[in-house]
């Protein structure tokens, strides 16, 4: 990355899924670094309003907001347009929104499939699509899928979760492919566990599902499979999303990146 205060100045940028968790980590780090932000994702309207105005604020940069729904395509295009019309272009497409549920396959409830299969994978592809458009007339952009340490090795009991975070790393691939020469890069990040509400959430299922306390999950079961014994940090995860879309990244592209702590080293 260059040594540039605002690396991103004058970039403007779509992060999915960023009212919370690591999607707000993204969102904070992008406009660190400069650029124009349309914000997505559910919760209290006072909430989400002070969200915007505080990075706004903050960074000096524009913040918007739309609370599209990640599982109705219609919804994910007109998020597009809404944020090309207000910027004048997107420069930048995280595809971050994700759910989660915990069951066995021969319990998975079928509506729980449908949705998570539809945030953590389809979404990705509707977002893509829809703003693939202005970056190849203008010949730059860059995409980013927050896929998972789960896109590459499975765990018992996210047969969804690990179904589409795979699909999101093949998805990242053929983009990829497929922009090679256009000055478009699409690449997926997959972090480890991540201390965000979604974790938190998981939490309580995972020691229900081996019976166990909380305590005990995160120790035995959480933090077993990574070596460094820690949560990812949320800024890091925002940072090596900056650096993906820095002019340094041109010739990163089509890559699954890691940031689990060694999880993926054994």
């Amino acid at each position: 990355m260059s040594g540039d205060a605002k690396p991103l100045a004058g970039q403007a940028a779509i992060v999915t899924g960023s009212t919370s968790g690591i999607g707000l980590g993204i969102a904070g780090a992008l406009a660190a670094a400069g650029a124009d932000l349309m914000l997505n994702g559910f919760g209290d309207a006072a909430v989400v309003s002070a969200i915007r105005v505080d990075l706004a604020k903050r960074y000096g940069v524009r913040v918007l907001h739309s609370s599209a729904d990640m599982t109705r395509p219609a919804e994910i295009a007109a998020l597009v347009r809404e944020a090309e019309a207000a910027f004048g272009r997107i420069d930048i497409l995280v595809n971050n929104a994700g759910v989660q549920h915990i069951a066995p396959i021969a319990e998975f409830p079928d509506d729980q499939w449908d949705r998570i299969v539809a945030v953590n994978l389809s979404a990705s592809f509707h977002a893509t699509k829809a703003a693939l458009a202005g970056m190849l007339a203008r010949g730059t952009g860059r995409i980013v899928n927050i896929a998972s340490v789960h896109g590459q090795v499975a765990s018992p009991f996210k047969g969804a979760y690990v179904a589409a975070k795979h699909g999101v790393i093949g998805l990242t691939k053929t983009v990829a492919l497929e922009v090679a020469t256009t000055g478009i890069t699409c690449n997926a990040i997959c972090p480890g566990f991540v201390r965000t509400p979604l974790v938190e959430g998981q939490l309580a299922e995972l020691a229900r599902a081996h019976g166990m306390s909380q305590d005990e999950v995160v120790r035995e079961v959480v933090l077993a499979s990574q070596p460094n014994k820690r949560f990812v940090d949320v800024a890091e995860i925002g940072e090596l999303v900056v650096f993906l879309c820095s002019s340094s990244a041109a010739s990163i592209n089509g890559a699954a990146l890691p940031i689990d702590g060694g999880w993926l080293a054994r």
